[in-house]
């Protein structure tokens, strides 16, 4: 049968819409979804935290519980050593930042006299009463601030409180998490079904797996990163080495931005304190290190490729930080890995649903019952 031009035009616009009203439905639950996360964000940070925390813990609970630890036991003991580890971790760098405050005092006010000098100097050749002016409206401006300054010292302090209640839910959860998680899929797929529970046991199983590889593998980078840089940052004789190297260690969890900022700020650090030149070979460093990273250790370390483009990863980034800060940042790249692990598996189901070897079914692989070593997602 002959199909008229009107009609086929027609069909074509009829598709267009009936996809149109499809796509702004998914556009709508996704700002639900959006608006819904935001409105929970005190509760949804402390369980993605957890979830990230519960991933980097398991291999020492796992470890214990093959040792016939209890499951209580094991997850106790290794929230015990973590807290303790922190602590230590933190006694230490307090102290090198109280010592070294001095020092950096100096030499900042070091650098604003060669500042200064520098601006009334050729070829600017400001005037002294000029720089003075200056810096008098910048202090009548700050006094004027004073109301403004105050509410945000308040402001500080109840963020403070808030990010303490934080801590100690994702504390607690994250305990939960590594005693109770391998009961959690043999559960979803005895109250669902294997059908619906089968499939989604499967994605939240991969999904542990491929976070957990993540989290594992950036820990060991940022590791190897913060050593190093560390190192030759005391080699140069740079001050606050150690709580740069911490923040190092912590901004390898945040690919791409991380590293160029803690970068940065360990650059800036050298060029106030020690000069140009020990920044520009700090510079050098940081540099090596970054390529070392990007070049030997993830291929060499990272058995299980993300599957992520550069792109993706920075766009995740940047959303992220965007829409939730700092916590976002740190969660953009394990967020992104998971939806991209929900999508490949969808597409799998859809070759295998539009096989014509295999008739479709609704049912999705089950592993056997979950035993009290394997991970929370049922590895």
């Amino acid at each position: 049968m002959t199909t008229t031009r009107g009609r086929a035009i027609g069909q074509g616009v009829t598709w267009m819409a009936r996809w149109s009203l499809r796509l702004l439905l998914v556009g709508a639950g996704l700002v639900a979804l959006g608006w819904l996360i935001g409105a929970l964000w005190s509760v949804v940070l402390p369980v993605l935290l957890a979830i990230v925390l519960a991933a980097l813990l398991w291999p020492p609970t796992a470890l214990l519980l093959r040792l016939r630890f209890p499951p209580l036991a094991a997850a106790a003991t290794v929230i015990v050593a973590g807290v303790v580890v922190l602590g230590v971790v933190i006694a230490i760098v307090s102290a090198s930042v109280s010592g070294s405050i001095g020092q950096i005092v100096d030499s900042a006010i070091a650098g604003i006299a060669a500042i200064t000098d520098w601006l009334s100097g050729p070829p600017l050749n400001l005037a002294q009463s000029d720089l003075d002016d200056a810096l008098r409206q910048v202090t009548e401006q700050l006094q004027q601030s004073v109301t403004s300054i105050a509410s945000g010292v308040i402001t500080g302090v109840s963020g403070f409180a808030s990010g303490v209640v934080t801590a100690l839910l994702t504390l607690v959860l994250t305990f939960l998490f590594i005693k109770d998680g391998p009961r959690f899929l043999p559960w979803l797929i005895r109250v669902a079904g294997p059908g619906a529970g089968g499939h989604v046991a499967e994605v939240l199983r991969r999904v542990w797996r491929t976070v957990g590889e993540f989290v594992r593998t950036q820990a060991l980078v940022s590791l190897v990163d913060a050593v190093l840089i560390g190192a030759g940052m005391l080699i140069l004789g740079v001050p606050l080495a150690l709580p740069l190297a911490v923040l190092t260690f912590l901004a390898g969890f945040i690919p791409i931005v991380g590293a160029i900022v803690a970068g940065a700020l360990g650059v800036l650090v050298a060029l106030v304190t020690n000069g140009f030149t020990t920044a520009l070979i700090l510079l050098v460093i940081i540099v090596a290190v970054q390529q070392i990273e990007g070049n030997v250790l993830q291929p060499i370390l990272q058995a299980r490729s993300l599957g992520l483009h550069a792109a993706v990863v920075l766009l995740a980034v940047t959303a992220g930080s965007t829409l939730f800060g700092i916590a976002g940042a740190f969660l953009s790249v394990p967020v992104a890995a998971a939806v991209a692990v929900v999508l490949r598996y969808i597409d799998e189901e859809l070759i295998r649903r539009t096989s014509p070897a295999e008739p479709p079914t609704d049912e999705a692989p089950v592993e056997p019952s979950a035993g009290a070593e394997r991970s929370p997602a049922g590895d």
